[in-house]
């Protein structure tokens, strides 16, 4: 007599799925942006607020942990805004979602070599959620007395110079679906017990997509960026937004869940992986524009790197280091502009007041 098949038994939801299954039965179907606010910034269970989740042992690789050059360009480039805006002082450089300080790190060794004035200027601010990162951005960044802050509302007034580096992409998005009866909110909901996509209340949207067809919007992102515009509009200043996303968005589902460096089932536990989406950088440029600044881009990652100078940069460092070490630091630059890896999936858009030229590397020419 042969065994009867037994289902091995169910992973145990989260607390936070637990949490969001209990939210769901009470007041009804959870829009997928308030899903991705509560798995990504819980008070208590949200991932940012816990999880030290950048580098290789973590659920994902930043460009600035891949090679020290692209933290040292962008700080470059930052010192040159600087010089172009009238060299201010005080200016604050600020960093969105700064994850362990490796970029900020390596933009203020750059600054230090070549802009000593500016290094002397500016004053670091942290724009971070994350308490378990707290401890790893002190260890970077220590020497530079860097301030924190939840959010971008209690920066200082006064010229601002920010670098957005895989932050946009963490933001909550709405997602629409077009029914055959029309638009309709994309909302999680519970079947059998479980957290599954849905389809919530009617919504109002004039694009003509066919029947089946997503498409996402960022309210959040919009916000944050024509605040900062606006700041930039008033008082100078710069913002570098380095993203993901295409040149403009389609009709089509981009959210994703990332663990431990794979790709993951985003409802299958709430709070533990990282939940991202493209972003629309048309329309980020347009909330720039609509605010009073000026918006170059979006520009393939690998293409603006090249015009900042990262082959020399690299031959440099690798003429200092040994063969294997070496090879790694080639890897690594092919890994961040090559259009099969890094460098066409990932953008950049810089945000600038009206009065200031084009941003060094933003140059309409040839790509």
């Amino acid at each position: 007599m042969s065994a009867a098949h037994v289902d091995p038994p169910a992973a145990p939801l989260t607390p936070l799925a637990r949490e969001i299954a209990a939210r769901i039965e009470r007041d009804g179907p959870l829009p997928v942006s308030e899903f991705m606010r509560l798995c990504l910034a819980h008070p208590e269970h949200g991932y940012y607020r816990t999880r030290p989740a950048i580098g290789a042992a973590g659920d994902f690789v930043t460009a600035p942990e891949i090679s020290q050059t692209f933290g040292e360009l962008i700080g470059l480039w930052m010192a040159e805004i600087w010089t172009s805006i009238g060299r201010p002082s005080p200016v604050a450089l600020v960093e969105l979602g700064p994850g362990r300080g490796t970029l900020m790190a390596d933009a203020l060794r750059a600054i230090v070599k070549v802009a000593p004035e500016f290094r002397a200027a500016l004053h670091v601010h942290l724009v971070d959620i994350n308490a378990a990162l707290r401890g790893p951005q002190e260890a970077a960044l220590g020497d530079a007395s860097p301030r924190w802050h939840e959010t971008i509302d209690t920066l200082p007034e006064g010229p601002l110079l920010i670098i957005a580096n895989e932050f946009f992409d963490a933001l909550p998005i709405r997602q629409l679906v077009r029914t055959d009866e029309g638009w309709r909110e994309r909302c999680i909901v519970l079947s059998d017990g479980k957290l599954a996509f849905g389809v919530g209340d009617a919504v109002t949207h004039h694009r003509m997509v066919q029947p089946g067809s997503v498409i996402e919007l960022s309210p959040d992102s919009e916000e944050r960026v024509r605040d900062l515009a606006a700041r930039i509009a008033r008082h100078r200043g710069a913002a570098l937004i380095v993203d993901y996303g295409p040149f403009e968005a389609g009709p089509v589902d981009t959210l994703q869940a990332i663990r431990q460096q794979k790709k993951v089932d985003p409802l299958a536990d709430p709070g533990l992986a990282d939940l991202t989406a493209h972003v629309d950088f048309q329309r980020l440029a347009a909330v720039a524009r609509e605010a009073g600044a000026a918006a170059h881009g979006p520009l393939p990652q690998g293409a603006l790197l090249k015009r900042l100078g990262i082959a020399a940069r690299a031959a440099t460092l690798v003429r200092s280091a040994g063969p294997v070490r070496g090879g790694a630091i080639e890897a690594a630059i092919a890994r961040l502009i090559e259009p099969d890896q890094m460098g066409t999936l990932f953008k950049a858009l810089a945000i600038v007041d009206r009065d200031q030229p084009t941003p060094p590397g933003f140059d309409p020419q040839p790509l």
